[in-house]
């Protein structure tokens, strides 16, 4: 039979495949976890040479990744050999782009353990991670020191292919000093400074990053340009800036505490001072767009939430502050531009 004469899945067919959908993390899991994609990294190989690679049992393997393939994850040929596809390369470690880390977080127990219990953050609006957890994402991160460093590299992971886009579609050149509030390592204050060579940048983060992150200022050979600052944004943030800018911070945390970030960055800003506010801006309508399953995410995790346009311009009004554009990127974020009102 056809794929064109292939009957249409009723309601209750799809509504199965999806509760499904589960099998397909758990398949990544393992493929991540048995690092496949390095193991085929230099040809194709049998899944009886994988599996003495990996110690695992031979004809398991093999339907296991027979089954990846057919969703272009691998491919197989007539000698029942596989090799690595576009989809199954960034699974690949220690790579640009890989998502290997980012495949381990969100199907393992951070990821999975919250959306277990995602009715209780339906019912009540809060966390669903505190409840299985018994404490917050971040305080969770400061007690389990391994699982902190690999959801540092799931962010790498997510939100690599974002900082040149941020970089490209904004014009940093106009602005003398930058500051990148909760900036962690630095990359996107470095990108931007590499695209406007006569500004300085202030990297404001927890104390507790300052190695880290001025190891990598220096690797990108900007230590001459970038001072770090260590404080929290919930108590107040360097002042005299020309430009402030926040990535992947305002979407953590409940709007109380949002308007106390903005309050601080309001209180630290020059008149002439601009904010960006770079997340992911969500489609208005029934349209798809993948902020809006990370805002579910938002709302399981940290209790924060993925906003669209209209929700920014309220938001920052309450913070007395004036939404003046929304700059769409080559990435999955946008850049929400605003001014002291």
């Amino acid at each position: 039979m056809s794929s064109a004469s292939m009957p249409v899945p009723s309601p209750q067919d799809q509504l199965v495949m999806m509760a499904l959908g589960f099998a397909m993390p758990c398949m990544l899991r393992v493929a991540a976890q048995l690092s496949l994609a390095d193991q085929l990294a230099d040809g194709p190989k049998s899944a009886e040479e994988l599996a003495a690679a990996t110690s695992t049992h031979a004809h398991s393997l093999y339907r296991l990744l027979r089954t990846l393939a057919c969703h272009g994850i691998f491919i197989e040929d007539d000698a029942k050999h596989f090799a690595n596809t576009p989809l199954s390369e960034p699974l690949r470690s220690n790579i640009p782009g890989s998502v290997r880390s980012t495949i381990l977080t969100f199907t393992g127990e951070i990821g999975l353990g919250a959306w277990w219990k995602l009715l209780y953050s339906v019912q009540t609006g809060k966390p669903s991670f505190d409840l299985q957890f018994g404490l917050p994402i971040f305080d969770y991160l400061t007690a389990n020191p391994d699982q902190a460093s690999m959801f540092t590299e799931t962010m790498i992971g997510i939100h690599g292919p974002e900082t040149p886009a941020v970089a490209a579609a904004y014009d940093f050149k106009a602005f003398a000093h930058i500051a990148d509030i909760g900036g962690a390592s630095g990359k996107l204050l470095t990108s931007a400074l590499a695209s406007a060579p006569d500004s300085r940048g202030t990297l404001f983060d927890l104390p507790h990053n300052e190695a880290n992150a001025l190891a990598f200022v220096a690797a990108k050979g900007m230590s001459d340009r970038v001072e770090f600052v260590g404080g929290s944004f919930f108590e107040s943030v360097p002042a005299g800036a020309d430009l402030y800018m926040m990535s992947h911070i305002i979407h953590d945390w409940t709007e109380e505490q949002c308007l106390t970030i903005l309050a601080n960055c309001h209180r630290a800003m020059p008149d002439h001072a601009r904010l960006l506010i770079i997340e992911m801006v969500l489609a208005e309508g029934n349209a798809f767009h993948f902020g809006k399953v990370s805002d579910i995410m938002m709302l399981a995790v940290p209790g924060g939430e993925e906003r669209t346009e209209s929700q920014y311009a309220e938001l920052l009004a309450k913070a007395n502050f004036k939404l003046t554009r929304v700059i769409p990127t080559d990435s999955n974020v946008s850049i929400v531009e605003a001014v002291k009102a």
